[in-house]
C-alpha cells in the first residue's frame, strides 16, 4: 500500500490509495515529472471518489452540457447552474450543506433560460451561451497558452489550466461578492454586493483595495459599478498590498513585506472544523460567516451558519454621503433590528417603490402641497418621529428657534417635506429624502408633513367643491334678474349646496380605522368604471367578490377590487377589520391595500393586482411547481405572519391561513392576503376569545374547545400549509386511493414516525436531492400542528428553524389528527376529534402500508 501526502485548507492529511488507484490517476505512469537516485514522480489527476478530498476534478475540451445538468464538484463546492425565478445562473456554491450558499457567480445580471449551455471549446475557450448560441459570458484568459482542462480545486477555486497546470483563469482572480479561505484580494481587486438577497446582479456596495492600499467599503454611483462615497476604511493608506483570508479564518491586511498591518476579521474558525466564507452583502455589511462540518466540532455553534464578525458596526449611522439614497433608498430611513442587521422604513404617509426590496425607497402616497398664492396649508399636519434625521437633504437652517416656530414655517413652504428640530435648531428638508436613520444618538425629531385627508386624487378641489363653486356663481349671476325670482333661486341654490354638504357627509368620511393611513378614498362609479361595471371576477369569499379592475388603461395599471356583496353585521365587520389591519402595514409578503369606497351602503377595497394568482391554483395546478420555489414560498409566507404576530404595532391574528389567501405577485413572491377574519390584538392583549373562524382542514383545535385564541392557531394553519407545499397535493383528498393517504397531516406524521418521508415526494427529483431539507421542513410542520398551543413555536422560532438559523429539535409524541374531515360521509362539525384517536393497532397498519408501499 502506497502513501500519498497532500496539503488540504493548509492542514496537511495523509491519504492511504491503493496501487491500482494510482496507476488509473496517472494512466499507467505515464508522463514522468522528474527523476531522483531512488524515486520517479509521475503526474497524475485525481478524480471523484467515494472517500478522502478530491484535488481536482477535470473538464476537457468539447464538453459541453445543458445548464441544468451541468456539475463539476469537489467534496466542499460544486459548479453548477442555481435555477433562479425559471432562468439560470452559473455559479460555485458548498455542495454538502442543505443551504445552496453561492459563493461566485458568472452572469448575475443577465440570466439565461432553458436550453442554455456551459461550454469548455476545442479551442480552450470556457463560455456560457444562450438557447441561439449567443455568448452571454466568457472566461477571459491571461497568457498565452492553451487550455487543456477547466478544474474545480477542493478550496472552491475554478480555474482554468494549461497543459503544465498553469492557471490561465480562475474564480479566485476574479470574484463575486464573496472571498473564501486561501483567496487573496490584490489591489486594484475588489467584491462588488449582490442587488438584493435573490439578484445577483451588481448592487448599490463596493468593497476595494485601492491603488493606495488602503481598503475601503464604498457606496457606488448605481447603476453605475463605480465608488461614490467612504462608509467605512482600514486606514491603511500606503501600507496595504494584500487582503489575506487564511485557513485559521482570519481576515488582515498584509504590506508587501509580508507583516500583518490590519485585522478585519480576528475571530478565527479553523477550516479544519468549519466551512467558511466571507461576503459583502445586500445591505452594504461586509459579514464572516461559519458553518459546522458535524455536530460533533461545531463548538456549541448550531449546524447552519452563524456570523462571526462583520463591519461597520452600524451601516445606518455610518454611511452619510452627499450623493445617493444613503444605506437605504430615498425617503427611507434604516434602523437596525435586534440582529444589527439593518432594516429600511418608509416614513408615515409613504409606501415602497417596490414592495419586494424595501432598500429601493419610498414614494409619497398624498398629493403634494400646492404653491400657487391659494396655498392648502391648512390640509396638511405633521407626524412625529423622535431620534430620525435625513442628514444633508436640508436646504434651510435656523436658530435659535422654537418647535411651534420650526412646525409652522414649513407648514406654510410648499417645498419643505420634512423638518428636523434638535435644540433649538430647525432644519427644513425637501424630497427626495437621503441618509435617512433612526437611531438614539440622533436625538430631537422629524416633523412628517402629510395630508389630513390622506388624499390621493390629482385634483386640487374635491369634484362636490367645483360643483358648489358653479352653483354659487349661477345664483349669483342671477340675482341681476327679478328680485323675487332671484331670492327663489338663491334659496333653491342654498338647499342643493346644503344637500352636497349632507350627502359629502354622509358618504365621503371614513371610519375612524383610517385616519393616519395612506389610503386612498374612491367613489363607488370610479371603481365601477375601473371594473367595467363589475365584469372580470377574480374570486368570491363568504362575504365579499373580488373584480379586477385598471385605474389607469394607458399605463395597464390593474387592481383587484373587493366588493362587500351583503351589508350584514358580518360584512361590516369584515370591512373594518380590513381597514384597520392592513391600511396600517406594509410588508413585502403582504398584499397592499390601495384604497377603499366608503360610500352609502357601497364598501370595497382595492388592492395591488397579483397577476400569478393564487397559491391554490399555481400549487394544484396540472403542472408541479419547482421545489425551490415552493421552499421559497413556504419562507415568504412564513416572513409575512412574523412580521403580522411580532413587528406590527397591533399584533395581528390572520385566522384564515389557506393556498386561497396567499397571492404571487409577478416574480412569484408570496403576499398573505384577506384579512377579513383577522383578529387585531391591543398592544397589552396576547390572548382573546371569538366566534370560530377559518377554513375547515386549517383551524386549530383550539377554536372548537373555547380556549383562548392565541397566533399559535395562525402557526397551526401554516404547519398544514407547509405539509401542501412539501408535498404538492391538499391536506384532504376525499378520492385518494389509499385512505391511509386521505388526510395529508395523518399520513406525514405516519412516515415520519417509520423514517419513510421519500413516500412524501415520490417522483420529485428535485426535492429528493434535498432530502434534509424536506426531513427538516416535515419536521418544522409536526412541530406547528401540536394539539397543544403551547408546544407550537412562535412563527419567528418557525422561521429560524427553516433558514437553518437554529436547528430543529426532533417533535414530540405526533400528534392524532386533529383536521377537521371525516369519511366520504361525514361532514365538517365543531367538534375538534371529527376523528376519533387512531388506536396504536391503527397507526401500526398504517405505519406498516408506509413500509409496504416503500417495498413495493
Amino acid at each position: 500500500m502506497l502513501q500519498l501526502s497532500r496539503a488540504t485548507h493548509g492542514m496537511m492529511s495523509v491519504q492511504s490509495f491503493t496501487y491500482k488507484e494510482l496507476e488509473k490517476a496517472t494512466k499507467h505512469f505515464e508522463e514522468v515529472l522528474g527523476k531522483g537516485a531512488s524515486s520517479t514522480v509521475y503526474k497524475g489527476v485525481l478524480g471523484e471518489m467515494q472517500h478522502g478530498n478530491v484535488e481536482q476534478f477535470k473538464v476537457h475540451p468539447q464538453n459541453a452540457t445543458g445548464m441544468s445538468k451541468y456539475k463539476v464538484r469537489t467534496n466542499t463546492y460544486i459548479l453548477m447552474v442555481q435555477i433562479e425565478t425559471g432562468e439560470f445562473l452559473l455559479a460555485i456554491w458548498f455542495d454538502k450543506i442543505p443551504e445552496k450558499t453561492i459563493v461566485w457567480s458568472a452572469n448575475g445580471g443577465n440570466l439565461v433560460q432553458q436550453g442554455s449551455k456551459a461550454q469548455l471549446t476545442t479551442d480552450g475557450q470556457f463560455m456560457l451561451n444562450d438557447p441561439k448560441r449567443q455568448e452571454v459570458w466568457k472566461a477571459n484568459l491571461a497568457g498565452t497558452g492553451a487550455v487543456s482542462y477547466a478544474a474545480m480545486l477542493d478550496t472552491g477555486n475554478f480555474v482554468l489550466a494549461s497543459q503544465d497546470s498553469t492557471n490561465l483563469w480562475e474564480s479566485f482572480g476574479q470574484p463575486t461578492d464573496t472571498i473564501l479561505p486561501t483567496q487573496i484580494l490584490n489591489i486594484g481587486s475588489s467584491l462588488v454586493a449582490r442587488y438584493s438577497e435573490m439578484n445577483y446582479s451588481s448592487g448599490r456596495f463596493l468593497m476595494q483595495l485601492q491603488s493606495n492600499g488602503n481598503l475601503a467599503l464604498f457606496t457606488t454611483n448605481f447603476p453605475l459599478v463605480s465608488a461614490n462615497a467612504a462608509y467605512w476604511s482600514a486606514n491603511t493608506d500606503g501600507g496595504g498590498y494584500q487582503v489575506i483570508f487564511n485557513q485559521s479564518g482570519y481576515i488582515y491586511l498584509e504590506a508587501k513585506n509580508g507583516s500583518q498591518i490590519s485585522s478585519i476579521a480576528s475571530n478565527g474558525a479553523s477550516t479544519s472544523n468549519f466551512y467558511l466564507r466571507a461576503i459583502l452583502e445586500y445591505d452594504g455589511v461586509f459579514r464572516q460567516y461559519a458553518y459546522p462540518k458535524n455536530s460533533s466540532d461545531s463548538a456549541g455553534r448550531p449546524m447552519a451558519w452563524s456570523l462571526l464578525s462583520y463591519v461597520p458596526g452600524d451601516i445606518c449611522t455610518s454611511i452619510r454621503q452627499a450623493t445617493g439614497g444613503g444605506a437605504c433608498g430615498f425617503n427611507s430611513y434604516c434602523i437596525l433590528v435586534n440582529d444589527q442587521r439593518p432594516k429600511c422604513l418608509c416614513p408615515p404617509g409613504y409606501s415602497y417603490l417596490d414592495p419586494n426590496n424595501d432598500m429601493n425607497g419610498c414614494k409619497q402616497d398624498f398629493v403634494p402641497q400646492e404653491c400657487d398664492e391659494g396655498q392648502d396649508a391648512d390640509l396638511f399636519d405633521f407626524q412625529d418621529m423622535p431620534n430620525t434625521d435625513w442628514p444633508l437633504s436640508d436646504y434651510e437652517y435656523f436658530q435659535p428657534v422654537t418647535e411651534d416656530w420650526c412646525r409652522q414655517v414649513c407648514l406654510t413652504d410648499c417645498f419643505c417635506a420634512v423638518a428636523i428640530f434638535r435644540n433649538g435648531n430647525c432644519w427644513k428638508k425637501k424630497t427626495p429624502l437621503s441618509n435617512g436613520l433612526l437611531d438614539s444618538s440622533v436625538g430631537g425629531k422629524a416633523l412628517i408633513k402629510v395630508r389630513k385627508d390622506n388624499s390621493t386624487n390629482t385634483s386640487g378641489e374635491s369634484p362636490n367643491k367645483e360643483h358648489q363653486s358653479t352653483l354659487i356663481l349661477i345664483g349669483t349671476l342671477l340675482l341681476s334678474s327679478s328680485a323675487f325670482f332671484n331670492l327663489v333661486l338663491l334659496i333653491t341654490t342654498l338647499w342643493v349646496v346644503s344637500r352636497l354638504n349632507s350627502r359629502k357627509r354622509r358618504t365621503l368620511q371614513p371610519y375612524a380605522a383610517t385616519q393616519g393611513m395612506s389610503l386612498r378614498s374612491f367613489t363607488y362609479k370610479e371603481l365601477e368604471e375601473a371594473t367595467k361595471n363589475f365584469k372580470e371576477e377574480l374570486g368570491r369569499g363568504a362575504f365579499s367578490t373580488v373584480y379586477k379592475g385598471v385605474l389607469d388603461i394607458d399605463n395597464k395599471n390593474f387592481i383587484a377590487v373587493k366588493r362587500l356583496d351583503k351589508m350584514v353585521t358580518e360584512g361590516e365587520q369584515e370591512f373594518q377589520a380590513e381597514m384597520s389591519a392592513i391600511g396600517k402595514t406594509n410588508h413585502k409578503n403582504l398584499a397592499q391595500l390601495l384604497g377603499f369606497c366608503n360610500e352609502g351602503e357601497h364598501r370595497l377595497l382595492v388592492y395591488e393586482y397579483m397577476s400569478n394568482g393564487s397559491l391554490a391554483s399555481y400549487l394544484f395546478g396540472n403542472s408541479r411547481p419547482s421545489w425551490y420555489r415552493r421552499t421559497q414560498l413556504a419562507l415568504g409566507t412564513a416572513r409575512g405572519l412574523v412580521y403580522l404576530h411580532e413587528e406590527c404595532s397591533n399584533q395581528i391574528i390572520h385566522c384564515d391561513i389557506k393556498p386561497q389567501n396567499i397571492l404571487l405577485d409577478d416574480s412569484y413572491t408570496a403576499r398573505i392576503s384577506d384579512f377579513g377574519l383577522a383578529k387585531l390584538l391591543k398592544t397589552d392583549q396576547t390572548r382573546t376569545v371569538t366566534a370560530i373562524r377559518g377554513t375547515k382542514g386549517y383551524v386549530a383545535p383550539e377554536w372548537f374547545r373555547n380556549m383562548p385564541v392565541t397566533t399559535k392557531i395562525d402557526v397551526y394553519s401554516f404547519g398544514i400549509l407547509l405539509l401542501e407545499l412539501i408535498c404538492c397535493r391538499k391536506n384532504f383528498e376525499q378520492n385518494a386511493e389509499d385512505e391511509n393517504q386521505m388526510i395529508l397531516a395523518d399520513w406525514a406524521c405516519d412516515c415520519y414516525e417509520v423514517r419513510r418521508l421519500h413516500l412524501l415526494v415520490q417522483d420529485d427529483e428535485e426535492a429528493i436531492e434535498d432530502f434534509k431539507r424536506v426531513e427538516k421542513f416535515v419536521m418544522v410542520a409536526i412541530w406547528c400542528i401540536q394539539d397543544d398551543p403551547s408546544l407550537r413555536p412562535t412563527m419567528k422560532r418557525v422561521l429560524q428553524m427553516l433558514e437553518g438559523a437554529i436547528e430543529v429539535p426532533l417533535p414530540p409524541v405526533v400528534p392524532n389528527s386533529s383536521v377537521q374531515f371525516k369519511s366520504k360521509k361525514s361532514s365538517w362539525t365543531q367538534n375538534p376529534r371529527l376523528i376519533s384517536k387512531h388506536s396504536q393497532k391503527d397507526r401500526n397498519d398504517r405505519s406498516q402500508k408506509c413500509n409496504l408501499e416503500n417495498s413495493e
